[in-house]
């Protein structure tokens, strides 16, 4: 059969990709280097040049919008429909297995799949079974100790005895978890790869039988496999071997859900004789961007290496801002985005990529002032988060006891024994006497009419809010939103949230008070109080409501989500030690290297136009600090680098490295200031100005200060202080 025309697109690696002989295969395929193409061509080249059936081929892909795309790809090549194929993700893949072979994976036939929030409910169901405290087990800590164990292959049973009492207990509960599914017919997400493991590992039979169907196995983000995934894969692949995995070693990025980039470094070894084909011409981003994502990303070790390039144009040069603050940065970043929509381009050609979900607030700010309708990509707004709302429902009952939905949401976060059936009994109180939950909840107390457990809940509850009123009552806003934050137990619950998703949510509370610090209260022209009047604020910026999917809008998004998608212009913000690489990797070899990946998967989503930024002062996580750029940034070579400042309206670029004589103001500026003149920096203090320049919000000045050296300052943040 003439299949030279499945090669009429691939350039000479892809082809080589596409074309290997059987064996195991590793494709490393490069950021924007056509890896689903590969893919595509190749199964469309078992069937056509090796008379392959599309029911002998298994294709895992790690989202069903990849499996459906890559079929439809298929079928245009073949010109027939391959319903039959086995092709999806995963756990795709596994629920067809156990529905397939119910009967030997010891399910009943119509067993039920939970979700996160089914297997949740199911986990509290189990610590009220067994008497134990919520509070003191938080449910979704014990849902994390079950899933991690199962993503390693690890049964409640085959745990080794501990000596500790917690992890005993954990382990107890995990065991009476087992037990309650395997009754109820129930199976979770992390279930399903595991006992579809064991029914391949436990069944001579049925294991041979697909190593025989599936004559080759195809397997997309190979990185990106944890270790029950990767045991499944190669007990499938069996004695044959015919396994091509397609991945990227320097896109690794989810270590802390499990995945193993350990996976790919072996592949070589658990499969001899494998062919390594390299995808390194890219097809998405300029030159520049490649040489300068290249230099960064080889400063990790162990790597099996490649280096991207692209035969399309040279690029114009990485734009590097040196911001006095974030909400500089904010101001900088959202200017440059007018400028570039004022030339004729979508915002939706736009992305600000950020480490940390808090540093969004007050990109979002800015955005919604100047009226650019914005999406958040993967997640809520910062107002709209879970833990926001949380700690803004516990400011508006210390400050209105009369808030009902405020006192619905946290009557029991955290976890305080205050259940639906006692929310009830309020809530019919409140329908009877027509008054609030609050004042509901107080009679009932007075009154006795409440089991003792019910009452001693509530009572808890109501003297927290009241403590908290009373302690705070002489306290300046951020004082009080930080002790509030603080002493109601948040963050302590949120902590009890094992991996990443904790984390963030700790870091979101704590931006909350960076947001009181610099909310701007109006006194002279405000009849409220500062509390009042950022609660309304929040309630605002919460209902603007984000951009609909059909407009044309800026992208908002953390690293992580941005994997997997292209911009022509992309602004990577916060390049801060300690904020990126995050301070909880910088000890550690390992996560360390995960954060250089994350940056060079950040910098690689960038097709035209690439900016980086970083604050010199920055208020994050209720704190200010002082930083310094990120190493990141020193592992860009000067020759791709060019730094922006501004000048009026105007971005002026200077080649890093280069004299600043060329920028210096003569005459001074609209500030006030001059060159010569003595300030004092209430941080700082005294210095000379030897250098002005912009204008209106952008101005900035340079100062040489006796005790802490040159610093380019923005004026309007600076408050400097002229000294005769």
């Amino acid at each position: 059969m003439d299949v030279s025309h499945i090669f009429d697109d691939l350039n000479e690696s892809q082809r080589e990709a596409v074309s290997a002989p059987e064996g195991p295969l590793l494709v490393l395929a490069g950021a924007g280097s056509g890896k689903t193409r590969v893919l595509t061509y190749r199964i469309a080249w078992l069937v056509q040049a090796l008379s392959l059936s599309p029911l002998s081929i298994l294709a895992v892909t790690f989202t069903n919008k990849a499996s459906h795309e890559m079929r439809g790809r298929i079928e245009q090549i073949l010109g027939f429909p391959v319903g039959g194929m086995w092709m999806g993700t995963f756990h795709g893949l596994s629920h067809r297995l156990l529905r397939a072979h119910w009967q030997e994976a010891d399910l009943p036939q119509a067993f039920e799949i939970m979700d996160a929030e089914d297997q949740l409910r199911l986990v509290k169901r189990v610590l009220k079974d067994l008497g134990l405290d919520e509070s003191y087990w938080p449910p979704k800590q014990v849902q994390w100790f079950i899933n991690s164990h199962k993503e390693e292959g690890i049964r409640a049973a085959n745990m080794a005895p501990s000596q500790d009492d917690q992890q005993r207990q954990l382990q107890n509960v995990y065991l009476r978890y087992e037990e309650f599914c395997q009754r109820l017919g129930l199976v979770d997400f992390t279930e399903l790869l595991l006992r579809a493991l064991e029914l391949l590992r436990n069944n001579d039979t049925l294991r041979n039988r697909y190593q025989n169907r599936f004559k080759h196995i195809l397997i997309d983000e190979f990185q990106d496999t944890n270790t029950i995934q990767y045991q499944w894969l190669k007990l499938l692949a069996g004695q044959h071997q015919n396994i091509m995995a397609v991945g990227d070693d320097d896109q690794s990025i989810y270590g802390w859900r499990g995945a193993k980039v350990e996976n790919i470094l072996q592949f070589e070894k658990d499969y001899s004789g494998t062919k390594i084909i390299r995808l390194e011409q890219n097809y998405r981003s300029t030159a520049t961007i490649l040489n300068a994502a290249n230099a960064v990303i080889r400063h990790n070790d162990g790597r099996l290496g490649k280096e991207l390039w692209t035969q399309g144009e040279e690029g114009s040069a990485i734009k590097l801002y040196a911001a006095y603050n974030e909400y500089d940065e904010a101001r900088f970043v959202i200017s440059s985005i007018e400028r570039w929509v004022d030339e004729g381009n979508r915002r939706d050609s736009i992305a600000v990529l950020y480490r940390s979900n808090a540093q969004s607030r007050v990109f979002e700010e800015i955005l919604i002032e100047r009226g650019i309708p914005y999406r958040v990509y993967g997640g809520f707004r910062f107002f709209e988060r879970q833990e926001i709302k949380d700690a803004l429902a516990y400011l508006r009952l210390i400050n209105n006891r009369d808030s009902d939905p405020s006192f619905e949401r946290i009557a029991n976060v955290p976890t305080r024994g205050v259940g639906n059936k006692t929310l009830d009994t309020v809530r019919i109180r409140v329908r009877d006497t027509q008054t609030s939950m609050w004042k509901a909840c107080l009679e009932l107390l007075q009154q006795q009419k409440l089991t003792s457990r019910a009452a001693n809940s509530l009572g808890q509850f109501v003297a927290l809010i009241e403590r908290l009123d009373a302690d705070t009552q002489a306290m300046t806003l951020p004082e009080l939103t930080e002790h509030v934050v603080k002493h109601s137990g948040l963050i302590a619950h949120y902590q009890k949230e094992k991996g990443e998703r904790g984390a963030a949510r700790v870091e979101n509370l704590e931006e909350l008070v960076s947001a009181t610090r610099q909310f701007h209260f109006d006194e002279e022209n405000s009849e409220t109080d500062p509390l009042t009047e950022f609660l309304l604020h929040a309630a605002l910026e919460a209902g603007e409501g984000q951009a609909q999917e059909w407009e044309d809008c800026v992208q908002l998004m953390s690293l992580h989500s941005a994997k997997g998608l292209e911009f022509p212009l992309v602004f990577l913000a916060g390049l801060e030690e300690g904020l990126f690489p995050h301070q909880r990797s910088i000890d550690e070899p390992g996560r360390l290297e995960e954060e250089r990946r994350l940056c060079y998967v950040g910098m690689t989503r960038a097709m035209q136009e690439l900016v980086l930024s970083y604050a010199e002062i920055r208020r994050l996580h209720g704190k200010e600090s002082y930083t310094r750029p990120s190493r990141f940034v020193d592992e860009i070579p000067d020759e791709y680098l060019a730094e922006i400042r501004m000048t009026g309206n105007r971005i002026k670029t200077v080649a890093v490295g280069s004299s600043t004589s060329s920028v210096i103001a003569k005459h001074g500026s609209d500030s006030g200031y001059k060159l010569g003149s003595r300030v004092r920096h209430a941080k700082f203090g005294e210095g000379t100005v030897l250098n002005l320049e912009g204008q209106g919000e952008h101005a900035r000045i340079q100062v040489n200060f006796q005790s802490a050296g040159n610093k380019w300052l923005v004026i309007s943040f600076a408050k400097l202080e002229l000294v005769a």
